[in-house]
């Protein structure tokens, strides 16, 4: 089985098409660790187009605040007034499908899916020691995360939790391979489709073969200059379109 892992695609078509373009072909079912929406301009087609895709979806934090389930507090005011602008635009049934994405853990052909940390989609994986909790009580080797908008992850050897280190494909090539070993456990982040944050602005996604017990982390150019012109005619904040050129 091939497991095309979408997440956080922000309401960036023109990012989501690329990706899948590239991949036509080479995944078997795909699955998304949330946030659809937040950030980008196109709300209700990358809603339209994933919905149609994935054999399995959880919500991310921006979706649950897209559709007033989750609370605002604690977004910045960018991010805030992007989620208010999304609510606006958001068409009755688009909305409805965010409201009712189940939250993670979710379990899915032996791997579990969850947007933040393992309890918690709001919550922020960065660094080894914060990987510690997902890593005790996930109940299979492999957990798939996002919310970082950042590709790679941790694995944890003889109760130790490490950083992946991940090479960055280069212009040449699209991916770069991940084999697992027998015997670890993995917390892997596809990185961010619409807006990646660590510092490639391509579009990121990843393969899971479970046959060959591989991952391929994926990055995907795109226009970018196009996306942010949608968004500034959207009136949408600046330094968020300026970013999508930097991946920062």
């Amino acid at each position: 089985m091939r497991l095309l892992v979408l997440s956080d695609v922000h309401a960036n078509a023109t990012a989501l098409a690329a990706a899948l373009s590239a991949c036509r072909g080479q995944w078997d079912q795909s699955v998304c660790l949330g946030d659809l929406v937040g950030y980008g301009p196109d709300p209700n087609e990358v809603v339209e187009q994933v919905r149609g895709l994935v054999a399995a979806i959880i919500r991310g934090n921006h979706d649950k605040a897209a559709c007033g389930l989750g609370d605002l507090e604690d977004f910045n005011p960018v991010a805030r007034s992007v989620v208010e602008w999304t609510r606006q635009q958001l068409r009755p049934e688009n909305l409805r499908y965010l409201a009712e994405l189940p939250a993670g853990p979710l379990q899915v052909d032996g791997v579990t899916l969850v947007h933040g940390a393992f309890h918690d989609e709001d919550e922020y994986v960065f660094v080894p020691e914060q990987a510690i909790d997902g890593f005790l009580v996930a109940p299979g080797a492999v957990t798939l995360f996002g919310h970082t908008h950042m590709q790679g992850g941790f694995l944890c050897r003889d109760s130790e939790p490490e950083i992946i280190p991940l090479r960055v494909p280069g212009a040449e090539s699209h991916f770069t391979v991940l084999a697992l070993e027998s015997g670890l456990r993995y917390l892997l982040n596809p990185g961010s489709i619409g807006q990646p944050r660590d510092g490639d602005a391509r579009a990121a996604f990843a393969i899971l073969d479970s046959d060959q017990k591989v991952v391929q982390f994926w990055r995907v150019p795109y226009d970018v200059g196009v996306v942010q012109e949608r968004m500034r005619r959207a009136q949408l904040p600046e330094p968020l379109a300026l970013r999508l050129a930097t991946g920062h």
